[in-house]
């Protein structure tokens, strides 16, 4: 079974206090995610106001991907995603008893009612309806299971870890859990990062049966954040099943999370995983000797694999391997008086990529005829 990765880069960033992200950034960010080739773009919130719902309704008519507008179990909220001609209406209501009382105020049996009417109010408007179980992963299993059995023609409920509260031992239980007793097919999971492992939680919920998961390019969205889409992405083609990966476009995935940023406005440390510059760079001299001859000998992956770039880099923390190296590739004999003068240069010169550091090992020295 494959997975569906819906991205919700656009509403959960434009979450983050301090943000405020345009139409037009909305839109070239949606279509760099479709680029990628993502199932579903989550672009907003409509009923919030015009911006969310423009972004929709351009997104709706420019990409391939499922355009999705949030509504929580109102009917204005519903009027206003209907307005925004989105293709899917997720529904949301809370099901743990902390948001029922202080979030919604009503009880379990009055929320599902709620929410049962507006599904069919985003069906009868002709939208695709889903539902989103808010706080579900702090709900008791039954209760869960119960409230799926309201809803038969939903095609994908997903159960949200919306504080972030859960880690990966207690997720896989409470999937695995979920998919006995219900369609796993229909089961989709939204993991939010406050405790650093919402890559990990959304990797063993997939694990365990669910088919559906949310993710955020670079694990944009509101306090840490969620389960970012590259590492994901990345983590599944090194160390799992494949289904995440197999997904989405491979070769465009550090493009296209890269275009989604620029377009937001957005940056990353350099030591983000996956997209940041400093995680495929390398200048330790053991490093850099040995990747010279074997680039997978410190890298968990070939960075040109999703579209991301290797640098070596030579220069003060060279070391004689590096240097030896060096001059091996160049036809140099890599004496010990050659290495020391060599790595005097890169010290001098550097830091120099792999290009220029060969070109000076070649110029510092006469190579034979």
């Amino acid at each position: 079974m494959g997975v569906s990765l819906r991205d919700v880069t656009i509403r959960e960033g434009a979450q983050m206090p301090g943000r405020e992200y345009g139409v037009d950034a909305r839109v070239e960010a949606g279509e760099a995610l479709d680029r990628l080739g993502v199932d579903a773009i989550q672009a907003g919130f409509p009923v919030v106001g015009e911006t969310d719902r423009e972004a929709i309704r351009q997104l709706s008519e420019s990409v391939d991907a499922d355009v999705v507008g949030l509504a929580r179990a109102r009917m204005g909220d519903v009027e206003a995603a209907l307005d925004a001609d989105a293709d899917v209406i997720e529904v949301i209501v809370p099901t743990s008893e902390r948001q029922l009382e202080h979030v919604l105020g009503e009880s379990r049996e009055a929320a599902l009612s709620m929410a049962g009417e507006a599904l069919d109010r985003a069906r009868d408007g002709g939208a695709a309806a889903h539902l989103t179980f808010v706080d579900g992963f702090r709900t008791p299993t039954d209760r869960l299971v119960d409230a799926v059995a309201a809803f038969p023609s939903v095609p994908t409920i997903t159960v949200a870890d919306t504080v972030g509260a859960r880690t990966p031992d207690r997720v896989r239980s409470i999937v695995s859990d979920l998919c006995e007793r219900m369609d796993g097919d229909r089961l989709g999971v939204h993991f939010h990062d406050d405790l650093g492992v919402a890559v990990a939680n959304t990797l063993a919920a997939v694990g365990a049966g669910a088919t559906t998961a949310d993710v955020s390019v670079a694990a944009l969205g509101e306090r840490a954040g969620n389960a970012a889409l590259e590492r994901v992405v990345v983590a599944d083609a090194v160390d799992g099943a494949g289904d995440c990966a197999a997904a989405v476009d491979r070769a465009e995935l550090v493009p296209a999370c890269r275009a989604a940023l620029d377009a937001l406005g957005e940056s990353v440390d350099p030591r983000t995983p996956v997209l940041g510059d400093a995680v495929t760079t390398h200048e330790s001299g053991i490093h850099t000797a040995a990747m010279l001859d074997d680039p997978g000998t410190f890298e968990p992956f070939d960075p040109a694999t999703f579209g991301g770039e290797r640098r070596l880099v030579f220069g003060a923390g060279s070391g004689r391997g590096s240097a030896r190296a060096l001059l091996s590739a160049v036809g140099v004999d890599p004496t010990e008086a050659r290495v020391a003068t060599l790595l005097d240069r890169l010290a001098e010169r550097g830091p120099l990529d792999a290009a220029a550091a060969t070109a000076l090992a070649e110029s510092t020295f006469e190579t034979p005829d």
